[in-house]
């Protein structure tokens, strides 16, 4: 999975997604010939750094957020999350400034405030993701950001083989969200668009394991419409994939935009499970990978 270890390594907290949209741009362009369908892409001004991707005629839409957890840098050696990561004295956080590459060390101080161990002062405002060190076994991979590289990877495999639909890579996300209601407004208002997938990426808990196959969430902080999650889970049900379902209290994501836009939305995450989230070691099994990829084919050419 090449792709996948490129996409986990580029460098794209929220609000800095753009060297990611750059790579995407480029991917669709050397790839895009291969495909069934040759897709419209539509991005620029009007989209600050998110894309669409529109195949045939598209009755659902698949949201795939680009951006990660991260830090920005503040004062005096200071840091400030992005997101929520999980911080631990010693991780390695890299970025660039104006003076050149920086790897530098985190501390998190008995009050649990944030700093950078480097040895120079780092320019205000630059931002800082994990090292990333891709690992790959027989059954699991393991790595930074497979929230949400997993999702973008995803739907590029998914662009493959797409006869009808639309593919958005989003932003901001991890940061409370904010490009998502101009991405609604533009898909409902071009092609009347009222139904989603979001391709994110869950938590293992004590209802849903490693390696039992893709998660559908029938809720998290937000309820989506009922009757649209039993005709997604109908649906999977009548295929041969591995799948789970979720209820949670907390987590959110693109579907929180999508429900509280003005457009009348269904949406519906589904999405592998990992271990370690927001850490340097997010961690998916193979499987769990592999019954998501497959679920996406199935859905979007039955929806």
């Amino acid at each position: 999975m090449e792709l996948l270890q490129t996409l986990c390594s580029i460098h794209a907290p929220s609000g800095n997604e753009v060297e990611l949209k750059q790579f995407i741009l480029e991917y669709i362009e050397q790839n895009k010939s291969k495909w069934l369908v040759q897709p419209e892409i539509i991005h620029g001004d009007d989209f600050q750094d998110c894309i669409i991707m529109k195949f045939g005629k598209p009755t659902t839409a698949v949201f795939a957020h680009m951006d990660s957890i991260g830090f920005t840098v503040r004062y005096q050696d200071q840091l400030v999350p992005i997101g929520g990561p999980q911080t631990e004295t010693g991780t390695v956080l890299v970025g660039h400034d104006s003076l050149g590459p920086i790897e530098c060390s985190l501390v998190v101080n008995d009050e649990h405030q944030l700093f950078y161990k480097f040895g120079r002062a780092i320019d205000t405002g630059t931002d800082l993701v994990f090292k990333c060190d891709y690992r790959e076994s027989e059954k699991e991979i393991t790595s930074c950001y497979m929230d949400n590289r997993l999702g973008v990877y995803n739907v590029l495999k998914l662009a493959e083989t797409l006869e009808n639909g639309v593919i958005i890579f989003s932003c901001w996300e991890e940061h409370g969200g904010g490009s998502v209601p101009y991405l609604a407004k533009y898909i409902y208002e071009k092609w009347k668009i009222r139904q989603a997938l979001i391709s994110d990426i869950t938590w293992v808990t004590e209802g849903v394991q490693a390696g039992k196959g893709v998660v559908i969430s029938m809720r998290d902080r937000n309820i989506p419409r009922k009757s649209f999650i039993n005709k997604i889970i109908g649906l999977a049900r009548d295929s041969d994939i591995d799948f789970q379902l979720e209820v949670e209290g907390n987590g959110s994501s693109d579907g929180r935009e999508l429900q509280v836009s003005p457009y009348p939305f269904d949406w519906c995450f589904i999405g592998a499970p990992e271990d370690n989230v927001h850490s340097p070691d997010e961690t998916v099994a193979k499987h769990d990978i592999n019954c998501m990829l497959a679920m996406y084919k199935y859905l979007m050419s039955r929806l």
